[in-house]
């Protein structure tokens, strides 16, 4: 079989695809509460969000960050304890952080707007190419390069089946070739539509992608005692880091594990208050989100 960067499709071979895509995915569309918006701050919110994370929790939390958060001048004006506090349920807190500094930089550079161009947007923290194809395409209805888990699964399912380690170099001329010029929107809906339905019933072919990683374990793991250190100091703002510690350990028992050595706890805050999840007041040994 040839090399996935050798393989070449003629025009009438993506015309059927293209056609198949918008048979299949239109089939299985999925109203969700962030399709067919206005709103480019609403759809950023919802592309982080969905950054790593299933659509069914995010569709739990996405109104309600709204609500708290309805603008990005409300979001940048926002204590970050609050933002994360309402973060809370999602995972990967830094993702909260980043779009609280989007919103800041959208407040100081656009007025409190969200750019519409790929550069600027790209520009903004947090924002890499997958979360601002999305926004130019769900937001702007303007054609983009939207590459993501759901949409390397239908090319590799239609276009590399067999195929193993295929390069996102590959997917991407592919990607922009098939997009639609007249509704972005609705092209890459169907896309994610078909490949989350294709997920749904093989074994996930986007495994075959060259960039694919599984994700590690979440219990246990550092990002678990990030996270609940995270929670014990929005729940206690000027706790005492001891306490602060001693309420890790107990979390740690209550899930069967021994304590946490007092250098990977240390550590673990060092790069949370560098991170900005919460400051560490050396002068009081407190920490304070």
């Amino acid at each position: 079989m040839a090399k996935s960067h050798e393989r070449t499709f003629t025009d009438a071979q993506l015309d059927g695809f293209i056609e198949k895509v918008w048979r299949e995915g239109g089939q299985r569309y999925r109203d969700l509460p962030w399709r067919n918006i206005e709103d480019p701050y609403a759809v950023l919110v919802s592309e982080i969000m969905l950054q790593q994370t299933q659509v069914s929790r995010v569709e739990k939390h996405w109104n309600r960050f709204l609500e708290v958060f309805p603008t990005l001048k409300v979001l940048a004006a926002a204590d970050v304890s609050l933002v994360l506090e309402n973060w809370q349920g999602l995972g990967y807190n830094r993702r909260a952080l980043a779009l609280k500094r989007t919103a800041e930089q959208c407040v100081a550079e656009y007025g409190g707007a969200l750019p519409s161009s790929e550069q600027e947007l790209l520009a903004l923290p947090g924002i890499g190419k997958a979360t601002a194809g999305g926004v130019m395409a769900f937001a702007f209805q303007k054609p983009a390069l939207y590459l993501e888990t759901n949409v390397r699964t239908v090319f590799l399912h239609e276009l590399f089946p067999g195929e193993e380690g295929v390069s996102d170099k590959t997917f991407e001329p592919l990607v922009w070739k098939t997009c639609s010029k007249d509704d972005p929107r609705g092209w890459y809906y169907a896309l994610l539509d078909y490949g989350a339905y294709l997920k749904s019933i093989t074994v996930n072919p986007s495994r075959r992608s060259k960039h694919y990683t599984k994700q590690s374990a979440f219990e246990g793991s550092n990002r678990q005692k990030r996270a609940e250190i995270v929670r014990i100091v929005l729940a206690n703002p000027g706790i005492k880091l001891q306490e602060a510690k001693n309420a890790l350990d107990d979390f740690e028992k209550q899930k069967g594990r021994p304590p946490v050595e007092d250098k990977q706890f240390m550590d673990l805050v060092k790069s949370l208050t560098t991170e900005g999840f919460f400051t560490h007041d050396e002068s009081t040994n407190t920490l304070r989100s």
